[in-house]
């Protein structure tokens, strides 16, 4: 496991914490510890528990020509945040690999068109699975992480982000369950068919989940495919509570208490989630962790670059180095403030305090925007430990937060699927 970290020669204080499983660290002086020995202890800790990344959108990498998860890129040059050797160099042991599909005509031909891209990348990854079984195996059940980490392999899970690729045929839903998928995300940036999203321009169309989403999410608990609101509008997550037989899960949102931002989930949203038994899964996408400076600048140049963008799996190569290229000067003209581990770590402690540590898990949300200031890529996820060892959590909180509270809600929801397909013989 490689250290980002500088190890310095430091005493200070270490707080142990002396909490419940359902409160926040309440800390109290114990000893004195180098903070060369705190990592260190950090990292035994970040060894021996499952550590669980619940979103990334690599599978957009691996439909790109010649695209290797067994080789390690360089995110500088490439864009990549996540393959198989810097999964195992951030002590990373399994992922939800996300098959993105962005919002496009709502028509029989944009679902065809979606259904085929989205299928497309959940072969790529199982292809690539199956390619690589010597140090990574394609994971279906919880259980199955926990195998694999015996075996010294990588667990990888298959997602759907955007149910766009359903289209309007629920037997879809069914074809991606018997691939592999285990959650889908409603909805994205835009409204679809199914739900209204957070972040669109035009207001909400259904006032939240549609009666056909309904449907969606009735079928996603027979089947067993948890349900993330991830993206969606307040709406959508109060109907996914009302709607579902089962916990839910935000793959990847944050605290808006901490960070105002429509993707961010309210108090009463996180304290609702406790009652309903989900969790929701910190990502690591700057503007959803600190309130960035106004940088009209930077915003205006960022729109332009977008709108002329080609979608990713349209680029040959070159054009891709290209974009790549282009967007690293922009970003270097106009660099944004940093984001750090010490703010993500700020709003798990926030919604510690107000849902409970049996709520809160990690979603990077790499490939897909995620990447910070120390949590760059998968090979610097340990970082999140350190910094939780630092501020008091103990081991088995700190395993209910990288695996064990996603764990529960998605063992709960396989067996409330069992429940219904037993009920209805």
């Amino acid at each position: 496991m490689n250290n980002k970290l500088n190890l310095l020669p430091i005493v200070f204080v270490l707080l142990i914490t002396a909490c419940s499983s359902e409160s926040e660290p309440e800390t109290q002086v114990a000893a004195e510890e180098t903070e060369e020995a705190l990592i260190t202890r950090a990292l035994e800790i970040h060894d021996r528990v499952l550590t669980f990344d619940s979103h990334a959108d690599t599978p957009l990498r691996m439909i790109e020509p010649g695209f290797d998860m067994s080789q390690r890129h360089d995110p500088k040059e490439t864009g990549s945040k996540v393959d198989y050797p810097r999964m195992k160099e951030g002590g990373l042991d399994a992922i939800f690999f996300a098959a993105f599909v962005a919002q496009d005509i709502r028509d029989d031909e944009g679902n065809s068109r979606a259904k085929k891209l989205g299928l497309q990348m959940l072969d790529a990854v199982i292809e690539s699975t199956e390619k690589n079984s010597d140090i990574v195996g394609l994971a279906l059940t919880p259980e199955d992480a926990y195998k694999l980490e015996d075996e010294g392999k990588r667990a990888i899970f298959l997602a759907i982000e955007n149910g766009y690729p359903i289209g309007n045929d629920i037997s879809n839903i069914e074809l991606y369950y018997d691939k592999g998928v285990r959650y889908i995300t409603l909805v994205h940036s835009t409204n679809n068919d199914l739900a209204d999203s957070a972040t669109d321009s035009k207001g909400p169309e259904h006032q939240g989940i549609s009666k056909f989403g309904e449907k969606v999410v009735a079928e996603m608990n027979r089947l067993g495919i948890m349900v993330d609101v991830s993206h969606g509008s307040e709406e959508v997550f109060y109907d996914a509570i009302a709607v579902s037989k089962a916990p839910i899960i935000a793959s990847h949102s944050n605290a808006r208490a901490v960070t105002e931002h429509d993707r961010n989930m309210s108090d009463a949203m996180l304290k609702l989630m406790a009652k309903n038994g989900g969790v929701v899964q910190l990502t690591m996408l700057a503007d959803y962790l600190r309130k960035a400076p106004e940088n009209p600048e930077r915003t205006a140049a960022i729109k332009e670059f977008r709108a002329n963008l080609k979608p990713t799996s349209e680029m040959t190569d070159e054009e891709r180095k290209a974009a790549r290229a282009a967007y690293a000067e922009l970003a270097k003209k106009f660099p944004a403030a940093p984001a750090t581990v010490q703010h993500v770590v700020d709003h798990i402690d926030h919604i510690v305090k107000v849902a409970g540590i049996n709520h809160v898990g990690i979603g990077c949300d790499f490939d897909g925007g995620g990447g910070i200031e120390g949590i760059f890529d998968a090979s610097e996820v340990m970082n999140i430990t350190i910094e939780l060892v630092k501020r008091g959590y103990t081991e088995e909180q700190i395993e209910k937060i990288w695996s064990g509270n996603l764990m529960r809600v998605f063992r709960e929801v396989q067996d409330i699927a069992t429940e219904i397909q037993a009920a209805s013989v």
